[in-house]
Parts: C-alpha cells; structure tokens; sequence
C-alpha cells in the first residue's frame, strides 16, 4: 500500500500516516454543511477480518476511532443464529447509558452469560465427561 502511494512504509507495509488517513475519511463523513442546517450523521465503516482476528492493525486502527463496534461472526451464523452478532466483541462506548435501569441490570448479566456460554460450548467439544453445573449452564444457553 506505501509503494501505491508512494510513501515511505510503516507498520505492516501500511503508510505510517495510515491513521490519520483512516480518521480523515471517517470525519469527512459526518461533516455536515451549516447552510444546510448541520446536525450529525452515523459513520457505518466495514471491516473484513481474517478467520474473525480483530488484532492486525487495519481491525484495530479503525476500532481506536470509530465509537464502537459490531462483530458478526460467521460460526453464528452458520449455526442459524441470525443475526449473528457475537456479543463478546461487540462494544458501543455510549454503551448502557442510552439504557434504562431495570435494561442495564438485565442485558448485563444476558451478555456475561452468552460469552460464558460460547466460552464453555467451545470447551465442551474436546471435553467427554462434564459436571452437572456445566451441562445445566450449557443447557442453558441453548
């Protein structure tokens, strides 16, 4: 990608203002013209991963800017879970706030719970003898 545009490379090959690339492009979204009454305007970026790796450094530059995420993911998908949204990953830095009390208390434990449940499904596959606590928990979350 530096070489296309004929700067010198940074991390991974990228240019090394690829970040403020990445913001530019974001902002330039949302600005809105006062003649035209201003306001604001949501910015959807779309990112494709590599096996659901949020980790390399075009997943996690757009993620440090944008006020959050939503992961979907393709095993939930293919398990007919629509929509396939997976919980774990998925953030939103306005987060409970735009929720009401009684909401927060109850998506809270809802989302601990599913990502303990995808963490124990996961597990449960290599293991052959699981307690009682485990198959009612994965009961559960089926």
């Amino acid at each position: 990608m530096s070489l296309l545009l004929r700067r010198p490379p940074g991390r991974v090959a990228y240019p090394g203002d690829v970040f403020l690339l990445h913001s530019r492009i974001l902002e330039r979204a949302a600005k809105l013209s006062s003649l035209l009454g201003e306001g604001s305007m949501t910015a959807l970026s779309i990112v494709k991963t590599q096996s659901g790796d949020v980790s390399p450094y075009i997943p996690t530059n757009v993620i440090s800017i944008t006020d959050g995420q939503i992961f979907l993911s393709v095993d939930l998908c293919n398990a007919r879970i629509r929509p396939a949204i997976y919980v774990g990953i998925s953030v939103s830095r306005v987060g409970s706030a735009a929720q009401i009390k009684a909401m927060k208390q109850v998506a809270g434990k809802l989302k601990l719970e599913l990502t303990q449940f995808a963490k124990l499904e996961a597990f449960a596959q290599f293991a052959s003898d699981l307690d009682k606590a485990t198959q009612n928990q994965l009961a559960r979350g089926q």
